[in-house]
């Protein structure tokens, strides 16, 4: 029996967040520093998972206390290499095999359109004309990425389809509100 410790062993991936378990992804590819796997992380995932670069030093500093990365020595502005650890490795398999929560929508426009009552007609028509502008860009990105994003990877592919159809009804939704009719 090995004397190394196993996820069964110590039960790491059922305490695990689904923001440090994503990090692990991320190194699963090859190590980074903290500044590279922000912006790996807003460029994938960040499409439909939200952190902020506090949380991913807050993250890599608990991931290192847990042995599920090792931390390079500081480089250039402080910059360290991040790789994961076959442990590290081990408790992201043991992560991403449950079977995932459910989904919690947090989607400010439609709160603001929730509370409408209390916004000026003017205004909120305002707001959804902004917000139906930010998704049609995002639309025509992912898109546009689609067909690189297919040719590269086809389970990423498939949650930019994802983003393609959320895209085409929020926006449908939008072109239905009353207010977006009147004139």
């Amino acid at each position: 029996m090995s004397s190394e410790p196993t996820i069964d062993h110590i039960g790491l991936s059922s305490d695990l967040n689904a923001t440090a378990a994503s990090l692990l992804g991320l190194l699963s590819g090859r190590p980074m520093t903290g500044w590279e796997l922000y912006a790996t992380f807003e460029d994938t995932i960040g499409n439909f998972w939200s952190i902020t670069r506090s949380q991913v030093y807050r993250e890599l500093r608990a991931l290192a206390e847990r042995g599920l990365i090792e931390m390079g020595a500081s480089g250039v502005r402080d910059r360290r290499s991040c790789t994961i650890t076959p442990l590290g490795r081990q408790t992201f398999a043991a992560w991403i095999a449950r079977m995932p929560g459910p989904e919690q929508i947090r989607f400010p426009l439609l709160l603001t359109v929730f509370f409408g009552d209390a916004v000026p007609p003017e205004k909120l028509r305002d707001v959804c004309i902004v917000h139906r502008r930010l998704h049609a860009e995002r639309l025509a990105t992912y898109e546009a990425q689609l067909p690189q994003a297919r040719a590269e990877a086809a389970y990423p592919a498939l949650a930019l389809e994802f983003g393609i159809r959320y895209e085409r009804t929020v926006l449908a939704w939008i072109d239905a509100l009353p207010l977006m009719r009147e004139a």
